[in-house]
């Protein structure tokens, strides 16, 4: 597209709802703004979806539910090989487009944009591999078959921290699976989710498939589509908290629900571990995406005799990360997501330093424009400080000492959370007890990133439930079906 600018990419996306393959206002014309959180000024507006728009997107997604179950899987494979490839092709903008809404460095906002284009290749190639089964009855009276089919229109709410990669983990699988869908992207960064509609429009994705429906209200918006009764699936990534009332809304229609939600993840470093690794590990399981990450790391738990010495060389990185704008040369630190992202990442750690923490680093806003929070490393944080408990969703890594395996493995699964723990050793025995010991649905094993569309994302307890990506992400959008033969 010639020379990228801030402007001229946010120019060619969509700014109405995506409706049976057309654009269009909101039924009440309102709209809302959309700001760069790095600057507090107004990017654009788009449409501000009410109830009834939420309805007609519905309606869109049931009448192409039918032709689209028929459509053979190697057709809605190859659309998503040429999603696929046109995310590739514009990563720059769409990149830029994620850095102006969500403020993450262009470099990581790149980085995700092949994250969410590898899973529209991963689920183009599962597409055609739905199975079934045969079977002789025990009896040997009859036989069983097995086959599956797509579960049928779903409701897909996507997170801000990852705008686009949380679509195409979602709308990758209703796809391959012969799903249609309605999907709210946040109110916070509804521009990627809108430019990734028209890519897959462009791809060949029939009208009614995908519809996108942009509001302010995304209680008043989704709750009448859940309780409707025609959509038969919800898939939801974002907080505990709002994942316990639409699992209440689904109840009443028994929908289907795949459910990612909040995390509390511990980084266990024993002290045989490599520490250039751990450090390592920790830049990336506490800076991916400035903290704002269910997958983050929450709380460091390290081993007496290498506390220190994690906690300087950990410090001497964190210090030195330079933090501004992301479209900055070099920034890795960007804002996070608004004010409110800001106050309660303060708040945590005034909390944390009056019960005893101690700053090594950080530990204070930035003046001027923009929701900035300096990288901050804390050591001596007490386990009853609430950021032992709350997500901190911000560049701040909190360290505590333990003593023994035992001590440690109580303390990861001291919460109500379970998504993800890390584990740093070189012990494999231990490595092996300690992973089997932590309640988490994953487990970064000497690694800081667990993330991978070929692998099953997910977590146990208040942490969701399903598992998005790998060889089962296909099936929370298929239903099982068995038929009985009489020979």
């Amino acid at each position: 597209m010639g020379e990228l600018t801030e402007t001229g990419v946010v120019d060619t996306v969509g700014k109405e709802l995506f409706i049976g393959g057309k654009w269009v206002p909101s039924s009440t014309g309102r709209t809302f703004a959309v700001e760069d959180p790095a600057t507090g000024q107004v990017l654009c507006e788009v449409a501000d979806a009410s109830p009834e728009d939420g309805k007609a997107a519905l309606d869109a997604a049931v009448a192409a539910q039918a032709d689209w179950a028929k459509t053979p899987p190697r057709e809605r494979s190859e659309i998503l090989r040429r999603a696929y490839e046109l995310l590739n092709a514009r990563a720059d903008e769409l990149a830029l487009l994620m850095t102006l809404e969500m403020g993450k460095p262009l470099a990581e906002a790149k980085g995700e944009v092949a994250y969410a284009g590898e899973f529209f290749r991963w689920f183009s190639e599962e597409a055609v591999r739905i199975d079934g089964g045969y079977q002789v009855a025990p009896n040997g009276a009859g036989r069983f078959l097995v086959t599956k089919q797509p579960v049928g229109p779903c409701l897909l709410i996507t997170p801000w921290n990852f705008p686009m990669a949380m679509g195409g983990r979602k709308i990758g699988p209703a796809i391959a699976a012969g799903c249609t869908m309605v999907i709210k992207p946040a109110e916070q960064t509804p521009l990627s989710m809108l430019a990734l509609a028209a890519i897959l429009t462009e791809a060949g994705l029939p009208a009614g498939v995908l519809n996108v429906v942009t509001t302010s209200d995304p209680g008043g918006v989704m709750e009448p589509m859940i309780k409707d009764g025609r959509a038969r699936k919800l898939s939801f990534t974002g907080s505990t908290a709002v994942g316990r009332k639409l699992l209440e809304q689904c109840a009443d229609k028994v929908l289907r629900t795949s459910m990612e939600l909040g995390g509390n993840a511990p980084f266990l470093v024993f002290d045989d571990a490599d520490l250039d690794a751990a450090v390592e590990g920790a830049m990336q399981a506490k800076m991916r995406n400035i903290g704002e990450a269910c997958t983050a790391a929450n709380r460091f738990y390290v081993q007496r005799g290498v506390a220190d010495e994690f906690a300087r060389r950990l410090t001497e990185r964190m210090s030195a990360l330079p933090l501004g704008r992301g479209t900055e040369p070099g920034v890795v630190v960007g804002p996070l997501i608004d004010n409110d992202a800001v106050a309660k990442v303060t708040e945590l750690v005034a909390d944390a330093t009056q019960r005893g923490a101690k700053v090594l680093t950080g530990g204070a806003t930035v003046d001027g424009p923009g929701n900035f929070y300096q990288a901050t490393v804390l050591t001596d944080v007490p386990r009853d400080a609430r950021m032992a408990s709350e997500e901190i969703f911000g560049p701040v890594a909190p360290i505590s000492v333990f003593d023994d395996e035992d001590e440690a493995v109580a303390a990861a699964n001291d919460t109500e959370y379970g998504l993800v723990s890390y584990v740093y050793t070189n012990d494999l025995k231990r490595a092996l007890r300690v992973s089997e010991s932590l309640e988490a649905g994953m487990i970064g094993l000497n690694q800081g990133i667990v993330s991978n569309p070929a692998a099953p994302f997910g977590g146990v307890k208040q942490s969701g439930l399903g598992r998005e990506g790998g060889t089962v992400g296909i099936d929370e959008f298929l239903e099982t079906k068995y038929i009985a033969v009489s020979l």
